[in-house]
C-alpha cells in the first residue's frame, strides 16, 4: 500500500515515544467533522483513566475549516495527540495509514463523532486477557428504538440489532492483528475485518459497553445507507 501527499506531526519528546512505552495506540479519522465533535471525542480520550496512550488523528482530507481548531488541540496536548493529513481516501484508508504509523502494543479506533466512558481503554485492557482481538458491544446514543438496528451487510434491505454487529470504534486488539489485516474500503469494513481476524487469531465478543455511538447524527454513513436501502419493518438478528 502506498500514501503520497500527507504530512504528519508527532511531539519530539523521544522518551515518551519509544515503542516500549506505549500501551495503546488510539485512531481516529476525521473528515469534514464538526469540531465540536472532534473535541467531545479528544476529550474522553484525554480524561482516560489509563493513561499511556497515544491517540493518532488522520484528517482525511478535510475542506471544512476545522484545521487551525485541531491543530491549537494537538499543540496544546502534544504529549498525548499526533496528527497526519493526507488527500481524501476514506476512513479505511486513514486508520490504516494511522497502523502504519502507530508504535503501540494494542490499537483500538475512535470514530470522531463518538467517545470513551472514561475506564474504556482499562476495561478493553481486563477484558482482552489472552486474546489477541475483541470487539465490545457500545453504548448507544438514539432518537429513536428503530436507531438500534443498523443495515445488514449481507442484505441492505434488512436490518440488524447493533448488538450484532461490528463497529470500528468497538475493535480493540494487539498490533500484529492491525498489521497482518488492512481495513477494505467500504460498507461493513469493520465487520470484514473481524471475520479475517477470526481465522487466524483468537479472538472474541466482549460484553462491555464503555464506548458511546451516536446514532442520533443523520449525516453519517450508516444513516444515509439505512435511510436510503431499508423498505420494510422486518429485522434480521443474524450476524
Amino acid at each position: 500500500m502506498t500514501f503520497t501527499n500527507y504530512y504528519f506531526i508527532r511531539p519530539t519528546n523521544k522518551r515518551n515515544y519509544m515503542k516500549s512505552q506505549i500501551k495503546i495506540s488510539i485512531l481516529m479519522a476525521v473528515y469534514n467533522t464538526n469540531f465540536t465533535y472532534i473535541k467531545r471525542a479528544i476529550d474522553s480520550v484525554l480524561n482516560q483513566d489509563f493513561q499511556n496512550f497515544e491517540l493518532i488523528i488522520i484528517d482525511d482530507g478535510s475542506k471544512e475549516n476545522n484545521r487551525e481548531l485541531l491543530l491549537d488541540c494537538v499543540e496544546k496536548n502534544e504529549d498525548k495527540l499526533i496528527y497526519i493529513r493526507h488527500s481524501n481516501r476514506g476512513q479505511s484508508e486513514s486508520i490504516n495509514r494511522g497502523v502504519l504509523n502507530c508504535v503501540g502494543e494494542y490499537i483500538t479506533i475512535l470514530d470522531s463523532d463518538d467517545e470513551y466512558k472514561p475506564n474504556h481503554l482499562s476495561a478493553c485492557l481486563l477484558a482482552i486477557h489472552n486474546y489477541d482481538l475483541i470487539c465490545s458491544k457500545s453504548a448507544t446514543i438514539v432518537d429513536d428504538i428503530k436507531d438500534f438496528y443498523i443495515p445488514d451487510k449481507n442484505d441492505l434491505t434488512k436490518l440488524i440489532h447493533l448488538d450484532n454487529s461490528v463497529l470500528f470504534g468497538t475493535l480493540f486488539g494487539r498490533k500484529k492483528v492491525f498489521s497482518r489485516i488492512n481495513f477494505r474500503s467500504g460498507f461493513a469494513a469493520d465487520a470484514d475485518f473481524y471475520e479475517k481476524a477470526k481465522l487466524n487469531f483468537r479472538v472474541k465478543k466482549a460484553d462491555l459497553r464503555t464506548y458511546i455511538y451516536y446514532r442520533n447524527i443523520p449525516t453519517s454513513i450508516c444513516s444515509s445507507i439505512k435511510s436510503k436501502n431499508f423498505s420494510t419493518q422486518s429485522t434480521n438478528d443474524e450476524f
